[in-house]
């Protein structure tokens, strides 16, 4: 096992002003683990990494195939999206094939997450609506399983509803953890959050990375969506869409709140999950992108320059100048 440090400064002039440690694990697809980074015993909410698994007992009850939806509603539930015109359409359509329409969803509103979705929404003078919820599609396809199974949509969003009920199930499945074992609390959108170890999460991931060669068709369309619908997973110049563009979908990443990622690399059959101990999101994607470069994944030098980017960020002033970066320590 590869032991790494994945910690991430913010320097000023120079001089480092803060620091943001980094935990992390990385398992291959037969539960070995390849390689940590900090604390391999940190537990965490999985936060929105986990929606590729909350789908999947939507895909098993025949429901979805039943609505005929396909890979770009699949992307959509799995995504941490934009808020951009294109996926609150999709978020849309996809509760209006149920019946039911934006008040029905029980996520907040809450202002696009990419620059371009804010633009466009401040050009129209609206304001944002349940639908630019970066879970809006996750929450449509909640729905969908309830109302496909003869469920009450009531209460939905409850530890105690047969929906929370499976995706529970789903995720104690693949993680390799009992129900019972597992935390759980209310995410940010209001559905139930899990609490995992690291090692858990990295488990369930290399699964997911491996679903395709172990003939695990459910999660082999979820992947496939992931891969081939980039856009809709994140948006525009998000880091989950731009990495799996740069990489031409050799890498599946999913963002979730608090300074959690996980990824899937489907090539190795393995599988990541990275946490920032204080949950400031602008240490993750650096950090992930260091990780990739260690394993391999991605190149050393000469990164894709959207990528080196966002490796090694430059910290900007008021007045828009650079004044120093945001990057991997050391």
């Amino acid at each position: 096992m590869t032991v790494l440090r994945l910690d991430v400064a913010v320097t000023r002039g120079g001089f480092v002003e803060s620091t943001h440690r980094v935990h992390a694990m990385v398992v291959d697809a037969n539960g070995a683990v390849v390689a940590s980074a900090g604390d391999s015993s940190v537990a965490s909410h999985w936060r929105s990494c986990a929606k590729p698994f909350q789908v999947l007992p939507l895909l098993a009850s025949g429901g979805f195939d039943q609505l005929g939806w396909g890979d770009d509603e699949l992307a959509l539930a799995c995504g941490s999206h934009g808020g951009e015109p294109e996926h609150v359409a999709l978020a849309a359509a996809m509760l209006s094939a149920v019946g039911l329409e934006e008040g029905d969803l029980a996520c907040g509103a809450h202002d696009p997450l990419t620059p371009r979705g804010a633009k466009l929404l401040r050009e129209t003078g609206s304001r944002p609506t349940r639908l630019h919820n970066n879970c809006s599609g996750k929450h449509a396809a909640m729905l969908a399983l309830a109302l496909t199974r003869g469920w009450s949509t009531e209460g939905y969003e409850r530890d105690d509803h047969p929906v929370q009920r499976a995706a529970l199930a789903s995720v104690a499945e693949w993680t390799g953890e009992p129900p019972e074992r597992i935390g759980r609390a209310v995410d940010g959108c209001g559905v139930t959050v899990f609490v995992l170890g690291l090692a858990a999460m990295a488990r369930a991931y290399a699964r997911f990375a491996a679903a395709q060669d172990a003939d695990v068709p459910h999660a082999a369309r979820v992947l496939h969506a992931m891969r081939t619908r980039p856009f809709l997973v994140g948006g525009t110049e998000r880091f989950d869409t731009v990495l799996a563009e740069e990489t031409e979908g050799r890498v599946v990443a999913k963002v979730g709140a608090e300074g959690v990622h996980s990824a899937a690399v489907p090539d190795r059959g393995l599988g990541i999950a990275l946490k920032v101990e204080d949950g400031n999101s602008r240490a993750q994607v650096p950090a992930l992108i260091r990780l990739l470069q260690e394993l391999d994944v991605l190149p050393r030098e000469a990164l894709p320059p959207r990528l080196a980017e966002l490796a090694r960020r430059p910290l900007r002033n008021t007045r828009g100048e650079v004044v120093g970066e945001i990057g991997p320590l050391g």
